[in-house]
């Protein structure tokens, strides 16, 4: 029985399901977006956020702390370069789970994993709402003027 435990093990040891996570915050800080499991998705959400978080603030005792989870150069060089600066404004919540059905192998739940500042079709979505949105009262009704029916003319008789 789990009785309190907060952790996801995923069916794993400590050092496969710490590599995992690694690999997998790498690949979402490079590519913005990965496709996994719900389950692992969540994992990598608890394991990620902390580590974009802390690339905020630019210093070298960061830089290692966030080395040590990532094990890459380029992710962090990425992380700290171009991430942290769309999320300078942003207190929290960097990553979202879109989910996007069922693998037909297996039947687990799929979903996409992104990063929220990167997904260009969900931001001017949000700017065209915003623009085209009006608040209005109930519209008032027009009483147009009562159409007369046209005479239909009698064609004249053939004698």
């Amino acid at each position: 029985m789990r009785h309190g435990c907060k952790v996801n093990h995923l069916s794993r040891t400590h050092a496969h399901r710490v590599a995992m996570l690694s690999n997998m915050a790498t690949s979402l800080i490079m590519h913005k977006r990965i496709e996994t499991t719900v389950a692992k998705a969540k994992a990598l959400r608890v394991y990620v956020e902390p580590i974009i978080n802390r690339s905020k603030e630019d210093s070298t005792h960061n830089r290692r702390i966030v080395f040590s989870y990532l094990h890459s150069k380029e992710a962090v060089n990425e992380l700290f370069r171009e991430v942290s600066q769309k999320v300078a404004n942003r207190p929290g919540g960097y990553t979202r789970i879109l989910k996007t059905g069922i693998r037909h192998g297996d039947n687990s739940e799929m979903c996409i994993i992104e990063l929220v500042d990167y997904n260009e079709n969900m931001l001017k979505e949000t700017t065209a709402k915003k623009a085209k949105s009006t608040r209005r009262s109930r519209a008032k009704k027009v009483e147009a003027a009562p159409v007369e029916a046209p005479v239909a003319e009698e064609a004249p008789k053939a004698e």
